[in-house]
């Protein structure tokens, strides 16, 4: 049986997995495209922002060539939250059809915590649920309760992306930005709680995506991001708020200095790490349990369940 592949067009990156039949991991990647850049103010996807974005595509497209993923029964490409906003996404799914072979979905924001549920338990033990995976992305962050499948979600219109183009425009930001946006994502969260009641039942969180994973590697001081030793890091409380302490408090230019943190998220990983800590104060967790498997494993798992 022939490859399969997941491609996510988010709202930060765009990410790319290829896996055989079995599910075993052929390629992975990210790019970072900021396709969201200035949605959150304009209601429209940017010609430059596509224009990253299909860079990107016309390059794993070569990837998937190179894997003999051609069947478009084989591939399933999404979009999320810049696109769920954009009024223009018509311009960018016309590219990607045409540049990968295979029209895009639009995804809700409950589809997309699905997914990212999926990815992110298949290999925990429920023994050790109920689980509250958040996704935090760059435009809006899913959280989802449950143990083998969701009993609970919700998608919040928190990003990184999105909280730094409207409230972190100072370098570094002032301590009165960072109050409002911890301000905002508070007032999301207590919706989540009010809606998803259950999340207050979970026994563990799960934290998926970039702007998580990118806190973990710069606890851990990793020069070369080696994703064998963040997928399951168990990352404190302690430690995430020292992480987003100390980005907060740097300049953009000391910030690029911090190991672990890629150049390309430097102006938008206050933003995540602040969703993060904002997540486990809310909901009184004393660790995360970092996970590298995803919406895109999920997505994969989905495929190949459709062969079935």
């Amino acid at each position: 049986m022939s490859n399969v592949a997941a491609i996510d067009c988010g709202t930060n990156s765009t990410r790319l997995l290829v896996a055989d039949e079995h599910g075993r991991t052929l390629e992975r990647r990210t790019t970072i495209t900021r396709l969201g850049e200035g949605v959150d103010r304009t209601n429209r996807l940017a010609p430059t922002a596509i224009a990253r974005t299909m860079a990107a595509l016309t390059d794993y497209r070569r990837i998937l060539d190179a894997h003999d993923v051609h069947d478009p029964q084989d591939l399933r490409v999404i979009a999320t939250s810049a696109a769920r906003d954009a009024h223009n996404r018509d311009e960018l799914f016309d590219q990607i059809t045409a540049t990968i072979g295979a029209p895009p979905e639009l995804l809700t924001g409950d589809e997309e915590g699905r997914l990212s549920f999926a990815g992110a338990t298949a290999d925990l033990d429920p023994g050790l649920g109920p689980y509250l995976v958040v996704d935090i992305g760059g435009g809006s962050t899913e959280l989802v309760v449950g143990t083998t499948e969701p009993t609970g979600v919700l998608s919040i219109d928190v990003g990184c992306v999105r909280i730094t183009e409207r409230f972190l425009r100072s370098d570094p930001p002032d301590p009165g930005e960072l109050s409002d946006a911890l301000s905002v994502v508070r007032v999301h969260l207590d919706d989540v709680v009010r809606l998803v009641p259950q999340t207050l039942d979970a026994a563990r969180l799960v934290g998926v995506a970039g702007s998580v994973t990118t806190v973990a590697a710069v606890e851990l001081g990793l020069r070369t991001y080696d994703p064998d030793l963040v997928h399951h890091f168990l990352l404190t409380r302690r430690a995430a708020e020292d992480v987003f302490r100390t980005l907060a408090t740097e300049a953009r230019a000391d910030r690029l200095a911090n190991p672990g943190l890629e150049p390309e998220r430097v102006d938008v990983i206050v933003a995540g790490a602040l969703v993060l800590v904002a997540v486990m104060r809310h909901f009184d967790f004393d660790e995360c349990l970092v996970s590298e498997s995803d919406i895109l494993d999920g997505m994969v798992a989905d495929l190949l369940r459709r062969r079935r």
